[in-house]
């Protein structure tokens, strides 16, 4: 995905946008060192977000999974997309509105993962299991944890197509400009659609993009009411 123009887009990297850069580059390289992103790892085991049922699960990976990554591609894409959207909408709020948005819509994911794991696990949560099937249900939620910062960055997204809805984005590999309102609106109906389907093999969290992505427009409608404010 890139902007229908050009420049040094790096210079204009703004310093809440560069910093969390920064921040999830040294945690993925801190996952790597201690034991790398297998399914099984003490990085995902203490910093991951967990079902609630849990033997893993702590109050804190609410906000500790957006700082992980399930590899370089995931960590690569979501820093490109924070790198080129947020500097745009940081620049227009401000280093601490921004930063207060990006972890509101983080929460926000957060608990819709959390809300897709009760919907997922409903039925063996409410069924009388022996102690061994116990013990297998437990390394099954062990291994059924969410990181990453794409919730974050779907709010992100959500406001800058809210406030920049007739920039022209190009969505790689297809060369033909896209106005953000409506490749940033496909995007998040891929996500539902990703959610609903469930496709087998497919280990996205779309619940957790979709509840980053909710809670971003939602916000950003209150803001620009409140400052009567429109940008294209």
């Amino acid at each position: 995905m890139a902007y229908n123009n050009y420049g040094n887009r790096f210079s204009q990297t703004t310093p809440v946008v560069l910093n969390l850069i920064i921040i999830n580059v040294l945690v993925f390289l801190a996952q790597l060192v201690s034991g790398g992103n297998e399914a099984i790892n003490p990085a995902a085991d203490l910093f991951a977000l967990h079902h609630y049922k849990s033997i893993y699960f702590q109050p804190y990976q609410l906000l500790t999974h957006m700082f992980m990554h399930g590899g370089f591609a995931h960590l690569l894409f979501n820093m490109f997309a924070l790198w080129m959207f947020g500097s745009m909408v940081e620049r227009v709020w401000g280093p601490k509105r921004f930063l207060i948005f990006y972890f509101i819509c983080g929460l926000g994911s957060a608990f819709f993962q959390m809300g897709s794991y009760v919907h997922d696990f409903w039925q063996i949560d409410h069924s009388n299991l022996s102690p061994d099937d116990i013990d297998r249900y437990q390394l099954i939620l062990r291994q059924a944890y969410t990181v990453g910062a794409s919730g974050a960055i779907m709010g992100i997204l959500a406001a800058f197509g809210y406030l920049f809805p007739n920039t022209e984005l190009i969505l790689l590999p297809i060369p033909i400009p896209i106005k953000a309102k409506w490749a940033i609106m496909g995007m998040i109906a891929i996500d539902v659609f990703g959610g609903v389907v469930q496709v087998q093999g497919d280990n996205i969290a779309h619940f957790a993009h979709i509840g980053g992505a909710v809670l971003g427009f939602l916000l950003v409608l209150y803001w620009n009411k409140q400052n009567k404010k429109t940008f294209y």
